[in-house]
């Protein structure tokens, strides 16, 4: 009768022990919701019929986030099969694959976490190769509108229009109806007592608002916008669906006004190593090494329109390219 007890007692532990390396590795389903119309209305425009009947319908794009105790990726879903489709697999079958590819003319990043060294590397690809390069968690919401991948660097291609991304252009070039001055923007973050639970997990709230002074239809404005944030502490690490909306632990929820980015469900099981690490044919890049890049390329596509001009194309007729 002894012996049973205690075997019993280290079936219960084994038990636990299983449950509690089981919730250190999964993966979590977000879902992007891109609403153009109300994303508009919310910059104060003002939206005829006609105009409404024309605007892109809402539209829906899903990321996974993947993590194991030590590292972590994030990156745009198709149906493929990943590493743990064949064998060691806690689901098997088909699960959800992740491609590196381009949306909304908008260079597709994905990213990568190493957990206990609180680090990020952002992998892209540019002319056919593919980097990795630094990256950090922050809240930085001078460039945009806070949401549209809500930043410069406009990670993860989530489908989201810049709304401004005309805003450091000269007056005579910005065709926005909303055209905000070159100031930054005032940014207030109140972290609320409010607490939820989402996919099971204890999350809390966040209210960041960010106020710009504008012009809205030859009208001098603030514009304040606002944006919610739900994260938790729960998982044991630091991450956002966008890199620049972050005020602390693992987000599962921003919404805005026309577009959210919201964790719909989460299972825990095995992830294989070499889904959360960077591709190791990666080519290594420092941000000034980017940024050298990004200034090359911007010359040669000066230099080529200046051409197309003086052999006699689109004279008068310039355009402006924006690359994020």
């Amino acid at each position: 009768m002894k012996r049973k007890f205690i075997l019993a007692i280290a079936l219960v532990g084994l038990g636990m022990s299983s449950m509690a390396q089981k919730k250190t590795s999964g993966a979590i389903q977000y879902q992007v919701t891109v609403d153009p119309a109300a994303m508009a209305a919310a910059s104060g425009m003002t939206i005829s019929p006609e105009m409404l009947a024309r605007m892109p319908k809402a539209s829906k794009i899903d990321y996974e986030l993947l993590f194991n105790a030590t590292h972590a990726s994030y990156m745009l879903v198709q149906d493929f099969e990943d590493s743990n489709s064949e064998g060691g697999g806690m689901t098997g079958g088909m699960n959800m694959g992740r491609m590196m590819g381009r949306m909304g003319g908008n260079a597709n990043r994905d990213y990568y976490y190493n957990i206990p060294e609180k680090k990020m590397y952002e992998v892209f690809t540019l002319n056919d190769s593919i980097f990795v390069m630094p990256g950090e968690l922050k809240l930085n919401l001078g460039g945009n509108n806070g949401f549209g991948g809500g930043n410069q660097n406009r990670p993860q291609g989530q489908g989201v229009q810049n709304q401004n991304a005309g805003q450091n252009r000269p007056n005579n070039q910005n065709n926005s109806v909303v055209q905000y001055s070159n100031e930054p923007p005032v940014i207030k973050v109140i972290k609320t007592d409010e607490t939820k639970t989402l996919l099971g997990l204890n999350a809390k709230k966040a209210v960041v608002t960010s106020t710009r002074k504008a012009t809205v239809l030859g009208m001098e404005k603030e514009v304040t916008e606002e944006t919610v944030i739900w994260y938790t502490n729960d998982l044991g690490f630091d991450f956002s669906p966008n890199p620049n909306i972050w005020t602390e632990g693992a987000v599962l929820s921003i919404e805005a006004k026309g577009n959210s980015t919201i964790a719909k469900s989460i299972e825990y099981r095995n992830v294989n190593a070499k889904d959360v690490n960077p591709p190791k044919k990666a080519i290594a890049l420092t941000k000034e090494e980017y940024a050298a890049k990004m200034e090359s390329m911007m010359r040669r596509m000066r230099n080529n329109q200046g051409g197309d001009r003086g052999a006699g194309g689109n004279q008068g007729n310039v355009r402006n390219i924006v690359i994020n």
